[in-house]
């Protein structure tokens, strides 16, 4: 049986733009939030985890203006009970310590995670 658009299982991670990161910098970021929104999603709901590795392991990478949306959508994630991680940066190579830098959601229903980031741009 073939699941909906909305009911498939994917992890977006939104990455903020408004900070200068370099490539391997924004890559490392969007790694530590993708395993670690996984490592959250295997405890919230092993089976919604365990179908995104068998389907794939779809992700969708996202822009964020601000700090203020990252923050927003962490706080609207955790408030819906979605398995989501914000990462902050160590500050040992280009970033100030603490420095927010991307959040990780899902894997989780597509339909629940589009809700609330439509208005997103594709980085």
């Amino acid at each position: 049986m073939t699941k909906s658009p909305e009911e498939e299982i994917k992890q977006v991670i939104v990455v903020r733009t408004d900070i200068e990161m370099g490539k391997g910098k924004l890559a490392a970021q969007v790694a530590h939030a993708s395993v670690s929104s996984y490592i959250d999603a295997t405890f919230r709901d092993k089976k919604v985890a365990d179908a995104w590795i068998d389907s794939g392991q779809k992700k969708i990478v996202l822009k964020a203006d601000n700090i203020e949306t990252l923050d927003k959508l962490f706080q609207a994630f955790k408030y819906k009970g979605v398995p989501c991680s914000l990462i902050s940066d160590r500050g040992l190579t280009q970033l100030p310590p603490d420095t927010k830098t991307a959040l990780g959601i899902g894997p989780w229903k597509s339909g629940e995670i589009d809700k609330l980031t439509a208005a997103l741009k594709l980085l």
